[in-house]
């Protein structure tokens, strides 16, 4: 048993070179991550507050990094059960700790996977989630978009995504816009300003519900889309 994967298998479709880069990233920096984040990962808790899982309904973070937002989710919604994908394995060897430490180990549950190409199924025994949530990790995914259509595949009908990330801090003054925007690109950070146009169709062509926003005078974007419930006919 690997001790990322917890108590279940780690998927077998992950590319190596995404691991070790990210791994690379984050073997020193896991340590002090949540502490330093805390500052400048803004809306995370706005997202987690607007989860409202029902009793026994299923959450999965995609790119769930050191689980921060996983444990806090598990002590506001106790009778709901979530669930973590990261492609760092150093990311989860913090994530699998701070669960154990929150006493969590049983109801969340994190596995090392891809966030385009995870196989839920394989790694939780569950296909389908009631909500997905994504935190400030599409700005660091090349194939964003392709995890965008990963978790509308896995969503339940009538499941919500959720969704924060940095956005183009476009009422931020010009010197600190600038400056922000050439450090995030130090750590590999692209902030996706095309985002509401790629989650407005993507509710369009599926019948979905889409609220967005841009709070923080830019600097975040923060959106929540609701599928049908049933099926849209074309």
């Amino acid at each position: 048993m690997s001790a990322y994967s917890q108590d279940v298998g780690a998927d077998q479709s992950w590319p190596v070179e995404a691991t070790r880069r990210m791994n690379r990233m984050y073997r020193r920096q896991r340590h002090i991550y949540d502490g330093t984040r805390r500052y400048y990962l803004l809306g995370r808790d706005q997202l987690i507050s607007g989860l409202q899982p029902g009793a026994g309904t299923s959450v999965l973070e995609i790119g769930c990094g050191t689980g921060r937002n996983l444990v806090l989710a598990g002590r506001l919604y106790p009778e709901a059960r979530f669930f973590g994908v990261d492609v760092s394995t150093e990311m989860l060897t913090s994530a699998i700790s701070a669960i154990s430490r929150a006493g969590q180990t049983g109801r969340v549950r994190v596995a090392h996977g891809d966030g385009t190409t995870f196989n839920p199924q394989n790694l939780f025994r569950i296909s389908r989630f009631d909500h997905v949530m994504i935190s400030y990790s599409l700005s660091m995914i090349p194939d964003w978009r392709g995890v965008l259509q990963a978790a509308a595949a896995h969503l339940k009908p009538g499941g919500r995504l959720h969704i924060v990330d940095f956005g183009a801090q476009e009422r931020l003054p010009g010197v600190a816009r600038a400056f922000l925007l050439q450090w995030l690109a130090m750590f590999d950070v692209t902030p996706r300003d095309d985002l509401e146009r790629v989650l407005s169709d993507m509710a369009e062509a599926r019948g979905a519900d889409l609220k967005f926003e841009r709070p923080f005078r830019g600097y975040a974007q923060y959106a929540v889309m609701t599928f049908p419930s049933e099926p849209r006919i074309s």
